[in-house]
């Protein structure tokens, strides 16, 4: 009897090829707009999160601007700077905070290993940097505690830096680099590839250096280009803002409330604009995507009701010889289920396919940048809804074959 079931339902769908063929492209489109907009979502999500990867989400930026406010007796259009004591007064008044690390920039400088060279933007900063731009360290070790003390000329150099004077590759630690006559030791490589923040240069064209040794090197005597600050625990940036603004100012005669004299970048707001971009994009590709399958499912049903009424004769005789509305039933709602299931299952397939090649194009050095393949659970939430929309699509036209009477079949013939 099942095989007898089975066999029915695939000659009704091959009697109707055309237009079975025209209504399963529409689920197969649908189907496939979905699982691709999900997963070409997802490896945006990814390749812009990877430009701020290693970045803590409670962290601010501070460093100075000219003032634009007139202050006790300073005119506006005034230049000033940071300095180390900036650095100690955040620490003491504000205990809320958890890592207060200068930063000096030096420029753009020229890098030189053997008959190699390249251009790299120079940073001084401390081993507690790493707590608020996290380093992915390829080769070798980020700058240390003792690095800072004893003066060391150790550096750890960005990705492009490091295939520039490498080309060969290899573990580059131990050996030297000159930047500005001056040679240092490589102790690490940073292999981050994008820096969203690239306050001071990119992640992948740094070479980071300890700040007391670009103080020497450069001359910078005990000024601060950048504070770089995080937050303890759950502690808001954005709360934290105005005592740090105000703390700064009160040293150096600004006024507390020029937001544009003395900056303070806020990371924690750029991460919440973010996160709440990408909820809006999965809500639409969510919108799209299943938009378009009830429109397949829609064609589903208008020719399963075609169907119904070319049949009207046999689906009659079938009742005159004792079949059962419920067997009807059960064969106009499986003939939907199958032509939208066997659509629906190759528009998933062949959009894992287009992804899967999207994903292996998007490889650097055998490392994959992002992902853009689909869940698990979310491919089996698809074809659940496909077998919900092939019942939902059956039932109207499965409504009507039952309503049919032989009486009224045999007249029709």
């Amino acid at each position: 009897m099942t095989t007898e079931f089975i066999r029915e339902i695939l000659d009704t769908l091959t009697r109707n090829k055309s237009r079975s063929f025209l209504t399963g492209f529409g689920v197969f489109w649908g189907v496939f707009m979905l699982i691709a907009l999900i997963g070409g979502g997802q490896g945006l999500k990814e390749m812009l999160q990877k430009n701020f990867s290693g970045f803590a989400t409670n962290s601010a930026m501070v460093w100075s601007q000219t003032t634009t406010k007139p202050y006790k007796g300073f005119k506006k259009g005034r230049w000033w700077n940071m300095t180390e004591h900036d650095v100690e007064r955040l620490r003491l008044q504000i205990p809320e905070l958890d890592v207060v690390a200068p930063v000096l920039f030096s420029g753009s400088k020229a890098a030189v290993h053997e008959d190699y060279n390249t251009t790299a933007a120079v940073r001084g900063v401390t081993n507690d940097y790493a707590k608020i731009n996290e380093p992915l360290m390829y080769y070798g070790r980020f700058l240390n505690e003792m690095d800072m003390k004893q003066n060391r000329k150790v550096c750890v150099i960005g990705k492009k830096v490091y295939t520039d004077l490498f080309p060969n590759g290899g573990d580059p630690c131990g050996t030297a680099i000159r930047i500005d006559s001056i040679y240092y030791e490589v102790v690490g490589v940073d292999y981050r590839t994008g820096d969203a923040i690239s306050i001071g240069g990119r992640a992948d064209e740094s070479v980071m250096i300890p700040i007391s040794v670009v103080r020497k090197a450069y001359n910078r005597g005990n000024r601060v280009d950048m504070i770089a600050l995080t937050g303890r625990g759950d502690v808001s940036m954005s709360s934290l803002a105005p005592r740090i603004r105000q703390t700064i100012a009160r040293e150096h005669l600004i006024d507390p409330t020029d937001e544009q004299g003395i900056m303070v970048f806020n990371t924690e707001v750029l991460f919440g604009i973010m996160d709440s971009l990408f909820k809006g994009v999965n809500f639409l590709i969510w919108l799209v995507g299943i938009g378009t399958l009830l429109a397949g499912a829609i064609g589903v049903s208008n020719i399963m009701m075609v169907t119904v009424k070319e049949r009207t004769t046999e689906i009659g005789i079938r009742r005159a010889i004792g079949a059962t509305p419920r067997m009807i039933l059960s064969q106009i709602i499986s003939e939907s289920i199958v032509l939208t299931a066997v659509a629906g299952m190759s528009g998933i397939l062949f959009a894992v396919m287009i992804l899967q090649m999207l994903e292996l194009g998007n490889t650097t050095d055998g490392i994959v940048e992002a992902h853009f393949q689909v869940g698990f659970w979310t491919a089996i939430f698809a074809a659940l809804l496909l077998c919900a929309l092939g019942v939902l699509a059956g039932l109207a036209p499965a409504w009507r074959a039952m309503s049919i009477k032989p009486v009224d079949a045999m007249r029709d013939e």
